[in-house]
């Protein structure tokens, strides 16, 4: 029997935090710990820190560093986003535009707002995940205040038209944020391009720390300050900075920038030779989002008459950490609102699988993976009641 290895498919869900982002870190938890807000030396060290991480955030995504705002991180920011704009722009509009397939970092907030008054329209999107451009110029009124749709989709790498609906939301006068978690570090970002307002960016997602993300607010955007208690953040979100994680912040995109031609290229290669061997040795299987605008890292399947829960217990078993949805979701036994949003059955939503292979990855763990499989899927089948016959 092949000894099992160790492989990590999972890095949608999060990623190891590079050394060398450990090692810009360190000494922001001992040697230079100050407060930034103090005035001594100690604290200006802490405050230049966290500046030039904002400068580097800045340059990542074409905007300037006074338009970048440290959060906790991607759920935070999506909070701030929606109900800051929603807060600060009440008496103009009470309509916000989202899609199906959101994070429920989105999601969540908008349903709040709903119990608040607020109206939201959650537009659908085609077979592969794509929202249409045209459908949300259609869903905006004369009330509506903020469109907030999606750079990529966490579960099934689907990219989407973000341009497109920026310039139908400026066309309109409508504020547009775009919730970029997934797409840092996979393709290029820039805020003018994509003609965003707002973007939320979360470091553990390219190589950074946990509990640290960042929000774009275009210069000149109404919105209210998130949390109060401080004059941290220009005033607009009090308490005192996480200097450490925002340092990893800095450092960790820039180098997820710097390495992204190279990365992209060669996760993009196995990306596609994993999803081409799966669907060819595995009948019954089918590709979920969009065979060619999707991430570069992302490989979503389903399989009929069997259960993602199990196919992830005994990939486990062989040593493999992947994931059936939304990390944020995994404890619940609901199918994934996105692969339901897309046209599958229940049935079908439920036998997903998500690989996302990250830069530590390598041909031979592709190959690990696609020896392992099929072999699991096979045995899931012969004993599902779900299969007929």
């Amino acid at each position: 029997m092949e000894p099992k290895r160790s492989v990590y498919m999972d890095h949608a869900a999060t990623t190891p935090v590079q050394p060398e982002v450990v090692e810009a870190m360190l000494p922001y938890f001992s040697e230079r710990f100050g407060n930034p807000s103090s005035i001594y030396a100690l604290a200006r060290e802490a405050r230049e820190a966290v500046e030039e991480a904002r400068g580097r955030v800045a340059v990542a995504i074409g905007a300037e560093p006074e338009e970048i705002f440290f959060t906790s991180g991607g759920t935070e920011a999506n909070n701030w986003a929606i109900k800051g704009v929603a807060a600060a722009l009440r008496g103009r509009g009470d309509h916000i535009v989202t899609s199906a397939i959101e994070h429920h970092a989105v999601l969540h907030p908008c349903r709040a707002l709903e119990k608040q008054g607020y109206r939201v329209t959650y537009l659908p999107v085609d077979a592969f995940g794509r929202v249409d451009a045209g459908d949300v110029e259609e869903a905006i009124t004369e009330t509506t205040m903020l469109i907030s749709v999606m750079a990529a989709n966490n579960e099934i790498g689907t990219v989407q038209p973000t341009a497109e609906i920026g310039r139908v939301a400026h066309d309109r006068g409508v504020l547009f944020h775009a919730d970029a978690v997934q797409a840092i570090g996979s393709y290029p970002v820039d805020v003018d391009a994509m003609e965003v307002d707002l973007l939320t960016l979360s470091a553990h997602k390219f190589g950074g720390p946990k509990g640290v993300g960042a929000l774009y607010i275009r210069r000149g955007t109404r919105i209210a300050a998130f949390m109060d208690g401080g004059a941290q953040e220009r005033g607009r979100r009090g308490g005192t900075e996480n200097v450490p994680g925002i340092v990893g912040l800095g450092h960790a995109i820039e180098i997820a920038i710097a390495e992204m031609p190279r990365r992209s290229a060669r996760i993009a290669a196995m990306r596609d030779r994993m999803s081409a061997a799966i669907l060819d040795t595995i009948p019954d299987t089918r590709l979920n989002g969009h065979p060619t605008e999707r991430l570069a890292n992302n490989v979503n399947v389903a399989f009929r008459y069997v259960e993602g829960e199990s196919i992830l217990l005994l990939l486990d078993a062989h040593g493999i950490a992947a994931s059936s949805g939304s990390a944020c979701t995994s404890a619940s036994l609901e199918p994934s609102h996105v692969l339901l949003a897309t046209g599958l059955s229940h049935e079908e939503a439920h036998g997903s699988l998500r690989l996302t292979p990250g830069p530590g990855n390598t041909e031979e763990d592709a190959d690990y993976v696609l020896s392992v499989l099929p072999g699991i899927i096979e045995r899931l089948r012969e004993i599902s009641p779900l299969r007929g016959g």
